[in-house]
């Protein structure tokens, strides 16, 4: 089984729960052995060449799914509209589909790089928090999916859910200095993250689907 992982600091407490699951489940898999962007992930499990990854939530309806997702209930930190042209950001999939859904113009920013922004006092449009406000409703931004192996998966994302999501400081301190932040802002920002799709977000996902549709 190949596992690919979305290299964004919003799935560090699934990349260490990966870790820790592989050593003890004796699960022989590739952990990241294809770590890259998510639009670039999405690309990979459409040609097979992994299994399983969280893809971007505008390309789930393609594949069966677990109910673990990126999940922001207002304000994400890290997927901004931000003054300019008109611009996608290339890493991206749904996040360029919200703003067309929410007709927000300017250059769209994901990820790491739009959180170092933010840190370092950069101004824009949450695109989470405009979705909330229009819609009362969390924004999924992923879901982790599979194409086989569907059951290996399933009980994989049980034991996450029922899993405290730690991260340990030596990783911590390792990954913040790699963005040029503080482990108490990476803390903080996985704050805003949840994984776990409950009533609301699977029925912000169906609305969102239906928008971006039209």
């Amino acid at each position: 089984m190949i596992f690919g992982s979305i290299s964004y600091l919003n799935l560090l407490p699934f990349q260490v729960f990966m870790k820790r699951y592989i050593k003890h489940s004796g699960t022989k898999m590739a952990l990241n052995y294809r770590k890259n962007v998510p639009s670039q992930i999405n690309k990979a499990l459409k040609s097979r060449h992994i299994n399983g990854a969280f893809i971007s939530s505008i390309e789930s309806p393609r594949y069966d799914c677990t109910d673990l997702g990126i999940i922001a209930n207002r304000a994400v930190y890290s997927v901004f509209v931000i003054e300019g042209e008109d611009k996608v950001d290339n890493e991206s999939a749904t996040s360029n589909q919200l703003a067309e859904v929410l007709d927000l113009k300017g250059e769209v920013i994901i990820g790491d790089k739009a959180l170092t922004y933010y840190l370092n006092g950069g101004e824009g449009i949450d695109l989470a928090t405009e979705w909330h406000k229009e819609t009362n409703l969390p924004f999924v931004f992923a879901r982790l999916c599979y194409n086989c192996y569907g059951e290996s998966i399933k009980k994989m994302a049980k034991k996450f859910m029922h899993t405290p999501h730690k991260v340990p400081q030596y990783i911590l301190k390792k990954e913040a200095k790699k963005r040029d932040i503080t482990p108490k802002q990476l803390l903080w920002y996985l704050e805003h993250i949840e994984y776990k799709m409950n009533y609301k977000s699977k029925k912000s996902l169906k609305l969102f689907l239906k928008k971006a549709s039209k």
